[in-house]
């Protein structure tokens, strides 16, 4: 009897139906790493136009979360489409080593510096504490499906690297752009230091907003400046503030020039007083002080109060009036409290109305003992005492709770205070260091385009860059001050390269342990070395000089940047800066930043509110490729959520797409392209039409990775998937394939169609499905490399011009089908 399915052309192939991708990725990542595919792909790309994608450190701290998975997977993508189009794109990974919170770990188990550990052991278990935690977070990436030098990575710790820094700040200090400065700092009172913009969080705190009278000294003075005669009666200015600890430093109360002030007749606790409130806040003021009773007496500008002498609501002391654009009637009074040691525009005000810059609070939050009054007290539980004070002086007029947006450490979540220390500064003005960045910022693209604005307008208000910290590890300031003038050493910048030679063979300990009379001979005696440490963000931030130093592969500019939305003022800003203040260029010619990982309700993920989702956990279930093709699916320009559910269809998006190419697989069964790919003349016209069509869908996917836009990719080959293939070409030559000849020329024209389809869309998703690829690669007919990566895109063959109008044969089958 005779077995007819032995006369069928059935499919066959070894590509599994199921991916088991948890089970099988790993295996082939230790084929990767054994034959060493990326070192392949290098030789490869030998002699190809060069396209980079400089990688932004991750923190070596903690285990990598979705976010920093988001982030790695998105570089990875573009670097093998890069790859795929005829570049080459080397990946060089790197960390950023130093810093507080590795510093702080280390303190956990060892004590702070000498305590159980000198200043140099200390360093070194930093180093070692940091290197751990690199090699868990590059194991995870690994898994991830990342291709890069994993091998060699740069390192921020690296000798060689903290060298090449100190040479980076040589040239940024000979162009004028390095000082110290005594200001107002934002000051962590946990880390004990000095923090960067970038270090800076805002987020909502609850204050006691208190209202605080400062009496006139000379009413009769400020009679006069209303036009008034002198009344019998008491005057103050009440200001508003929600640092109470503040009051101790304030030198003065600041009005706005152009504001009109009303002199007011106040019945308070049944005795009558005169107060001076901007004119469009007194009903608001009043309410607030409950005074029903108030008449105005006159009126005046800002402006006329200039120098106006007050008394200190807790201090023998006399205070001016000063004015200040800063001064509004947003809220408070319409007069503001001026502490120059405790605030930005408070030092401002000191310096142009030559107020004292005291700032009468150490590092660890308390009041230096000569202060009066709070004298060692915290400034935290020295608010109640100020607000004590205030009340035995009959100086607090209001009291009460008031939520306000507030500077807070983004490592301690904890609010910082401002506090005027001497510290060192990359000055944004005294050599046109802003207006250069601010021209070089036009030349760059950005994705998204508002990128641009973003960071624009962040450089054109920030402050100078506070670039010293007072910590033990990190790449120091490796600089000599006079000890009388405390003028920097005329050769500094030839020293601070002679100190790189000695760091690059003995790390930054070398500076360190450096006696100065080995650099400065008999000057030494006049110099002090510089203790401080630089910030985090100048040593990523001067990546753009230390890896090309150290890796002839990478030029700069650099084709690309890409972190998430908060680094136009983090790492994009200091790289820019820093480039600048060198070379007058920016160091990249495009920057793409992606949006923050959310859950279904659109709520940031985080650990506080238990909504946050390990990549690990993704992979051990689903497999790498699965997130990566959720990565690929969301538009990154926006908040990117995830939700189970979501991560479901994207699982079954996978199957489906999977499946398309396992039919493609099991039908090419017995093909050989050398033998049996048949010419385009000689096809059948709807094999041409599908030739045709995955030309054009490449067209689309080519021009999309090049202007990294995935999630059209993802939407563009899945739909083919389903509607061109699934929904028609493949369902139309199911009869052909398994029932004509095996050698027939309608079935070779088919399979010469589904070859050049599944040649082509294995590199459509190799950026994207970097495992799932590699299985297909395998799988296909055909001498090939060793990996698809070793590829570029298809050559898909002219198909010519279609003798049929197939959109209208395709409409025609779609009604009838739908009974149309």
């Amino acid at each position: 009897m005779t077995d007819y399915k032995d006369t069928i052309n059935l499919p066959k192939t070894a590509f599994p139906m199921r991916a088991n991708l948890a089970q099988r990725e790993p295996q082939m990542l230790k084929v990767w790493e054994e034959s060493d595919v990326y070192g392949a792909i290098r030789k490869a790309s030998a002699g190809r136009p060069v396209f980079v994608l400089h990688d932004g450190p991750p923190y070596a701290n903690g285990t990598i979360h979705l976010g920093t998975a988001v982030n790695k997977i998105l570089k990875d993508i573009i670097v093998k489409c890069r790859t795929l189009a005829g570049f080459d794109a080397p990946y060089i990974p790197g960390w950023d080593c130093h810093g507080l919170p590795i510093e702080l770990n280390v303190e956990k188990k060892k004590g702070k510096v000498g305590h159980k550990l000198d200043a140099k052991a200390f360093r070194q278990a930093c180093r070692d504490y940091a290197r751990r935690q690199l090699e868990g977070q590059r194991t995870d990436f690994k898994r991830l499906g990342v291709l890069g030098d994993w091998h060699n990575p740069y390192l921020t710790m690296d000798p060689r690297y903290e060298a090449e820094q100190l040479r980076g700040f040589a040239t940024v200090l000979e162009r004028g752009h390095v000082y110290k400065g005594y200001k107002p700092v934002h000051w962590c009172l946990d880390c004990r230091s000095a923090l960067a913009e970038a270090e800076v969080e805002y987020k909502d705190k609850t204050s006691t907003a208190i209202d605080v009278r400062f009496p006139v000294v000379d009413v009769a003075d400020l009679a006069q400046r209303v036009g008034l005669s002198a009344p019998d009666l008491a005057a103050s200015i009440p200001i508003w503030t929600t640092t109470t600890w503040t009051l101790p430093g304030n030198q003065g109360v600041a009005l706005n020039e152009d504001l009109h002030y009303s002199l007011l007749k106040v019945n308070l606790n049944g005795e009558d007083e005169l107060l001076l409130v901007a004119s469009p806040m007194v009903e608001e003021v009043m309410q607030r002080y409950g005074a029903r009773d108030f008449a105005s007496l006159g009126d005046v500008k800002g402006a006329a109060l200039l120098g106006l002498k007050l008394k200190h609501p807790f201090y023998e002391r006399v205070v001016p009036v000063v004015l200040g654009d800063h001064v509004t009637t947003e809220a408070g009074t319409g007069a503001v409290h001026t502490a120059p040691g405790h605030g930005h525009e408070d030092f401002d005000m000191g310096l142009r109305f030559d107020l004292p810059l005291d700032n009468p609070v150490d590092g660890e939050g308390k009041f230096r003992p000569d202060t009066p009054e709070v004298g060692g007290t915290h400034i935290y539980p020295a608010e109640e005492q100020i607000r004590e004070l205030l009340r035995s002086h009959a100086a607090l007029l209001h009291e009460e709770p008031f939520q306000h947006s507030y500077p807070h450490c983004w490592r301690h979540r904890t609010p910082v205070i401002f506090r005027a220390t001497p510290q060192w500064f990359i000055g944004l003005e005294q050599a046109g260091l802003r207006e250069a960045a601010l021209a070089t910022i036009k030349g760059v693209q950005f994705t998204p385009s508002w990128g641009e604005q973003r960071i624009e307008g962040m450089v054109a208000n920030r402050p100078d860059w506070c670039i010293s910290r007072q910590r033990s590890w990190g790449v120091p300031i490796a600089l000599f001050v006079h000890k009388d003038s405390g003028e920097l050493h005329p050769r500094s910048a030839d020293l601070l390269r002679q100190v790189a030679d000695r760091v690059e063979t003995d790390s930054i300990d070398a500076w360190f342990e450096l006696d100065g009379a080995e650099l400065l001979g008999e000057e030494a005696s006049d110099y002090d070395k510089v203790t401080d440490i630089m910030d985090v963000w100048v040593d990523s931030g001067m990546s753009h000089h230390a890896v090309p130093a150290l890796r002839p592969e990478m030029e700069m500019p650099v084709d690309l940047y890409l972190e998430g939305s908060d680094q136009h003022r983090g790492w994009f800003q200091s790289s820019l800066l820093t480039s600048v203040a060198m070379h007058g260029r920016a160091p990249y010619k495009g920057l793409l930043t992606h949006g923050f990982t959310v859950d279904q309700n659109g709520h940031k993920m985080s650990k506080s509110l238990g909504n946050t989702v390990a990549p690990q956990d993704i992979v051990k279930d689903k497999g790498a490729d699965v997130l990566r093709l959720w990565v690929a699916a969301t538009d990154y320009r926006g908040e990117i959520y995830f939700s189970d559910e979501i991560l479901t269809r994207t699982a079954d998006s996978y199957r489906r797409m999977r499946n398309t190419q396992r039919f493609l697989l099991g039908n090419l069964h017995g093909f050989t392209p050398a033998t049996d790919d048949v010419a385009v003349d000689d096809m059948v016209w709807l094999d041409r039409w599908a030739l045709a069509r995955a030309a054009e869908l490449q067209a689309e996917i080519v021009e999309h990775y090049e202007r990294y836009e995935f999630h059209p990719i993802y939407q563009k080959i899945h739909n083919f998937c389903i509607l061109d293939l699934g929904g028609f070409y493949l369902d139309v030559i199911k009869d052909r394939l398994y029932t004509t000849g095996a050698q027939s020329l309608a079935r070779r024209s088919a399979q010469t169609a589904m070859y050049h389809i599944a040649e082509a869309m294995v590199r459509w998703i190799a950026p994207i499905l970097s495992f799932t690829a590699e299985e297909i690669w395998e799988a296909l007919p055909g001498e090939r490399d060793e990996s698809v990566l070793l590829s570029t895109w298809h050559d898909i063959p002219e198909p010519g011009a279609l003798s049929q109008d197939w959109d209208r044969i395709i409409s025609a089958m779609n009604a009838v089908l739908q009974g149309n």
